[in-house]
C-alpha cells in the first residue's frame, strides 16, 4: 500500500553489513506509513450514531433513550440509531458500549445499573470509572415507597414501627434482585434498621401485580408506573425518595421529611461513551445533548416519564456517576447482594 524508495546500490566497500541496511530499511518504510487519524471533531458526525441501550424494548431506560436519540439526531444533523442489548440487568449491552471503538459513534444510555453492576457482578470486564466518559445526564426523577390500601400503616412512620414489632413478618417486592427499586429497598431497610424480606420478580409490572394481590407488603416504583394505582386508591403512597417534594405529586411527603433523614435514590438516565473518545467529539456530543434538553420536544415529554431535564457538562456527569457507584457499592456490599 505504500511504496519505499529503494537506496542505490554502492560498491561493497562503502556499504553497512547487509542486516543493517535492512533494518534501516524497514524503519524507513515505518516512518512513511501514516497512521489511521484519529476521529476528528470538525467533521463529526458524519455518519449515523449508534445509541446501546442495555435493556429490552418497552421498559423506562428504552423509552428514555428513543426520546433521547430522536432529539439528538436532530442536534447532531445525523440519524440516531437505538439498538437494544439487553440482559445480565443492563452487563452485556454496557460490556458492548464499554468495548466499542472510541470514535464517538457509539454512545450508552445509562443509569442506576452502570453504577452498581462492579458490585453486582463478579467478572466484569468493564470499570465504569475508568471506561466512560460522561457526555450528560438526560433526567432524574424520584421513585416513591407504596403499600396496599388496606395495609394498616398509614405513614411511613407507622410502617416502620410496624416492621420493627414483627421482624421479618413483611415483604418488599422489586423488579428483580440488583434492580434500582430492590436496592432502593435494601438502603430503606438498612438506614430503618428494619427486617423486611426482599422477593423480586421479572419486572416492575409483576412486583406490582403482586403488590395488589396481598404477596407482598410494600415496594418502591416509579411515579410514571405508580401514580395511576395511586389515583385510583389501589395503593398508598407513604413518601417518595428525592430530598424535596417532586411537582409531580407535591402533596406526597419526602421519606427523608418523613423519619429517615438523608435518604434519597434518584432514577437517572445519562450518556456515556468509551474513555478514550476523543474530548473534542465528548465536548460536541455534550453541547448537542444540552441543546436537546433546552428544546421543546424533550421538555414535553420528559414529565410524561415524571422526570426532570438536567444536563450538565461532561466533568458533571463524570462526578456523579463516581458519587452514584460509591453509594451503591456501599449497599450492595452491606446487604450481601449478588445479582443471578
Amino acid at each position: 500500500m505504500y511504496d519505499c524508495i529503494p537506496a542505490r546500490r554502492l560498491p561493497a566497500s562503502k556499504t553497512r553489513p547487509f542486516g543493517a541496511m535492512l533494518r534501516a530499511a524497514v524503519l524507513l518504510c515505518a516512518a512513511t506509513i501514516v497512521a489511521p487519524a484519529p476521529a476528528s471533531a470538525a467533521d463529526y458526525p458524519s455518519n449515523p450514531v449508534h445509541l446501546i441501550v442495555p435493556f429490552a424494548p418497552g421498559g423506562a431506560v428504552d423509552g428514555i433513550g428513543r426520546l433521547t436519540a430522536q432529539a439528538l439526531a436532530k442536534e447532531l444533523g445525523q440519524q440516531v440509531v437505538v439498538e437494544n442489548k439487553p440482559g445480565a440487568g443492563g452487563v452485556i449491552g454496557i460490556t458492548a458500549a464499554a468495548h466499542a471503538a472510541p470514535d464517538g459513534y457509539t454512545v450508552l444510555m445509562g443509569n442506576i445499573a452502570l453504577a452498581s453492576a462492579p458490585a453486582l457482578y463478579d467478572k466484569l470486564t468493564f470499570n465504569p470509572a475508568k471506561d466512560f466518559a460522561g457526555i450528560a445526564t438526560i433526567g432524574k426523577g424520584p421513585y416513591v415507597l407504596v403499600v396496599p390500601a388496606k395495609f394498616p400503616a398509614h405513614t411511613l412512620k407507622q410502617l416502620i414501627q410496624l416492621a420493627k414489632e414483627h421482624p421479618g413478618k413483611y415483604n418488599f417486592a422489586s423488579a428483580g434482585t440488583g434492580s434500582a427499586i430492590h436496592l432502593a429497598g435494601e438502603l430503606f431497610k438498612s438506614m430503618a434498621q428494619i427486617n423486611i424480606v426482599h422477593v423480586p420478580f421479572k419486572g416492575a409490572g409483576p412486583a406490582a401485580t403482586a403488590l395488589l394481590g396481598g404477596q407482598v407488603q410494600m415496594m418502591f416504583g416509579s411515579l410514571m408506573e405508580m401514580m395511576p394505582l395511586i389515583q385510583s386508591g389501589k395503593v398508598r403512597a407513604l413518601g417518595v425518595s428525592s430530598l424535596q417534594r417532586t411537582k409531580y405529586a407535591p402533596k406526597i411527603p419526602t421519606i427523608a421529611e418523613s423519619g429517615l433523614p438523608g435518604f434519597e435514590v434518584t432514577g437517572w438516565y445519562g450518556l456515556f461513551v468509551p474513555a478514550a473518545t476523543p474530548p473534542a467529539i465528548v465536548a460536541k456530543l455534550s453541547s448537542a445533548a444540552n441543546r436537546a434538553l433546552k428544546a421543546s420536544f424533550l421538555q414535553e415529554q420528559l414529565p410524561h416519564y415524571k422526570l426532570d431535564p438536567v444536563g450538565g457538562t461532561p466533568a458533571q456527569t463524570d462526578k456523579f456517576l463516581g458519587s452514584e457507584i460509591a453509594k451503591w457499592t456501599k449497599v450492595v456490599h452491606d446487604a450481601h447482594i449478588k445479582a443471578n
